[in-house]
């Protein structure tokens, strides 16, 4: 889906972990009352492994001297870090997994996920393409058609290239006429991809394979004979997700079907500036390549190349500006002749459709489509039968999707939907017809389907995907979207999820929250949290913390650099809303985060330790002041801040997850049941993270005598960030969380 590729490009560098709705994180806790098991946990005694502190290490930030004990655990490859990470797993697993808890989560787990799950299909050429996993499928496999209607067969099986699944299709893209399809393979959940090349009419590859390639859009020509994409130089070590080397140096290549990759043709290069990182689309009419080339993880440049469709390319292209100032995003739409429409939001917090002439690109020249809506954001914008826009706007975290003229910016048609978000769509300038999937708290996905060549027609139900769970009534649930008041007095909006009843009581809660980057976490299917409120009769809360993007850039930048500490107070804010609010209690509240939400579990255990019974750090950024240093981690400055600066060293300290933990002298400060997950393939927030974060928690509560609550590390092999995981290895990762809420939170388990 083109539309998305910047923004998809930001959001993939920061996470693939920003909602409890998907499948690669779950939690669970349950009814009240202090069972047997709690009490034993509570007074069990965890002797953790003793790491080495190398009291050698010490950095010198702008006069503020700070050791780092526990920088060997950045090397991946030291036998020491190795041994570190087995004797945390021989602790951890077995807490976990030796237990009949683990055995009835697993399986209960097991069958609720084992229903069809579908994606929208689209049209490449005179075939339908569309995405199936049966159910417990490792990876979802990719169906071709002759018709909308017609009977379906395996176009490619990813699960047919490993045996436990660990191989996963990342990306796909195919040529203009639809006769071949480029496509992205990554391994044991790796950033990096090799490239692959399937004929649509055979099924069958080209030989040659493209590796070195990472964070990188497979732009076609139209003339159908190549496409451009993204790679790395070599780099010294290894570059199989498990290093912790810097990405840098991307360079842009042309590639033509049936070459050997060292015969691709660099077409263009920045040497100079090594971060930055290139986004390409060719556009609509084929005259041109457009360079959407991000440093960061917000703010584009737009540079553009001149095309001609058909002729050979055999060197560098002459590349010409248009925007060179990173102060804004620019989100290529489509084009008509020389007149080129962008979403953006320059001088246009909440986002607007603008039209700049490459034949006269000043800025004082560009013209406004559709203006930026005064509440709504303007999420995302594609053009769909040849002279429609389809917009979809974010209103108080829902999603709103329209229909608008390319030539006049007018409205054409609004379409219908519940409280939810559109998890996929697909459509084209080139064809009619539109698929859209509409997902909700309680509903798995409906896939609609509208065509523009009938447009007093009604969007149709075309494919409804649902639960095997047996007497599942959504009737029986209540979403209720509240906002609630933050430390500084903003409102924040928050949903819960939990069964209809007269009265509310405390309940087990799971506090899920994100915020950062930009990223909007709207109301979406997540399975385990329906187990959860559906077994334990307990409730789901999700707060829209500022840094995220619900509303706007102005939301975004309340919580990010010097703002952060808004984050980590919003969420605070939530676990006292929902105790003093009667929706749970300290001892049932679990809260939960992946990646950067991972940052904001490890910063609120460490601030607020006295509001939560039990926490999930999942993926997160630990070491404020070395996680620029590390794979694409210089690219999160742009909501961090750097900690080369001072003023940013400052704020960052401050809340930094592995510089602020503390020994518990008093009961109010013992930490709460602490599960910290990482992977040994994770090249996006690399494990070192979590392994220094929980060496520095086990240290200082080893001696405490309040602390009573564990503090595990849990280490998977051959898996990454989220992206790709195989269903076998989430459904574990799910089971292992829910056993530790269970373990760990005041709670009876009620029905498993």
């Amino acid at each position: 889906m083109r539309y998305l590729s910047y923004q998809r490009q930001r959001k993939f560098i920061v996470s693939a972990l920003y909602h409890l709705g998907t499948a690669s994180k779950h939690t669970l806790s349950v009814n009240t009352g202090m069972s047997e098991k709690t009490e034993k946990v509570a007074t069990e005694t965890f002797v953790y492994p003793q790491a080495r502190k190398d009291i050698t290490i010490e950095d010198n930030f702008h006069g503020t001297k700070v050791k780092d004990v526990y920088r060997w655990l950045e090397d991946p490859d030291a036998v020491e870090t190795q041994d570190y990470v087995d004797s945390q797993n021989k602790i951890s697993q077995p807490f976990l997994e030796d237990c009949e808890q683990w055995k009835k989560v697993n399986s209960k787990l097991t069958k609720l996920w084992n229903y069809p799950k579908y994606g929208c299909p689209m049209q490449y050429g005179k075939y339908y393409y569309y995405f199936m996993n049966t159910g417990l499928q490792n990876q979802s496999v990719m169906y071709q058609q002759d018709s909308i209607d017609g009977e379906s067969k395996v176009f490619l099986d990813p699960n047919n290239l490993s045996e436990d699944g660990t191989i996963a299709l990342s990306q796909k893209s195919f040529s203009d006429n639809g006769e071949f399809m480029a496509y992205g393979l990554s391994e044991s959940g790796s950033d990096w991809i090799k490239i692959r090349i399937r004929n649509a009419e055979t099924g069958k590859d080209f030989d040659e394979i493209l590796e070195k390639v990472k964070f990188s859009e497979i732009s076609w020509t139209k003339d159908n004979k190549g496409f451009f994409y993204g790679r790395y130089p070599d780099q010294d070590g290894k570059t199989d997700g498990s290093e912790t080397k810097q990405n840098q140096n991307q360079k842009l290549y042309y590639h033509r079907i049936g070459e050997s990759q060292d015969k691709d043709v660099l077409v263009v290069q920045i040497p100079n500036e090594p971060s930055w990182r290139f986004q390409s689309v060719v556009s609509d009419c084929g005259k041109y390549l457009i360079l959407a080339i991000v440093k960061d993880c917000r703010d584009n440049i737009v540079y553009y190349a001149d095309l001609i469709p058909g002729e050979d390319i055999n060197s560098e292209l002459e590349v010409k500006t248009i925007i060179d100032k990173f102060e804004s995003d620019y989100d290529y739409i489509t084009n008509e002749g020389s007149k080129v429409y962008f979403r953006t939001n320059k001088n246009a917090p909440n986002y607007r459709v603008i039209c700049i002439d490459f034949d006269n690109p000043s800025e004082e020249n560009w013209e406004t489509l559709i203006p930026e809506h005064e509440k709504d954001v303007l999420d995302w914008a594609k053009c769909v039968n040849e002279d429609k826009i389809l917009l979809s706007y974010i209103r108080d975290v829902k999603t709103i999707l329209q229909a608008n003229s390319l030539h006049t910016g007018k409205l054409i048609r609004e379409f219908d939907l519940d409280i939810g978000t559109i998890v996929g769509t697909t459509g084209k300038k080139k064809y009619s017809e539109i698929f859209y999937n509409f997902s909700s708290f309680l509903n798995p996905g409906t896939i609609y389907h509208y065509d523009f060549k009938s447009p007093d027609e009604a969007p149709k139900v075309f494919r409804e995907i649902k639960l095997n769970l047996e007497g599942f009534n959504r009737n029986d649930y209540t979403v209720e979207q509240i906002f609630y008041s933050s430390t500084d007095g903003t409102k924040v909006p928050m949903f819960i999820i939990r069964k209809k009843r007269d009265t509310i009581e405390p309940r087990p809660c799971l506090l899920y929250g994100y915020g950062g980057f930009n990223i909007s976490m709207l109301p979406s299917f997540g399975l385990t949290g329906l187990m959860f409120v559906d077994t334990f009769d307990g409730v789901l809360a999700y707060p829209n913390i500022r840094g995220g993007g619900e509303y706007g850039e102005k939301w975004h930048n309340g919580g990010r650099l010097l703002n952060k500490q808004n984050v980590f107070d919003d969420f605070q804010s939530a676990a006292e809303y929902l105790v003093k609010n009667n929706y749970t209690s300290k001892d049932r509240l679990a809260i939960q985060g992946g990646s950067n939400g991972g940052l904001l579990v490890g910063a609120c255990i460490n601030q607020r330790p006295d509001l939560f019974g039990a926490a999930v750090a999942q993926v997160g950024v630990m070491d404020m002041l070395r996680f620029h240093k590390f794979t694409i981690g210089h690219a999160w400055c742009s909501d961090y801040g750097n900690p080369s600066e001072k003023e940013h060293f400052d704020n960052l300290y401050k809340f930094s997850p592995l510089h602020n933990v503390h020994t518990p002298q008093i009961k109010s400060k013992e930490y709460p049941a602490t599960l910290i997950l990482t992977a040994d393939h994770d090249d996006r927030v690399s494990p070192l993270h979590s392994l220094k974060f929980a060496a520095a928690l086990q240290e200082a509560v080893r001696d405490s005598d309040i602390q009573k609550n564990p503090v595990l590390l849990r280490v998977y092999k051959k898996a990454g960030h989220g992206a790709g995981k195989p269903t076998s290895k989430r459904i574990e990762e799910a089971t292992d969380i829910v056993t530790f809420m269970i373990k760990s939170l005041n709670v009876d388990v009620i029905n498993l």
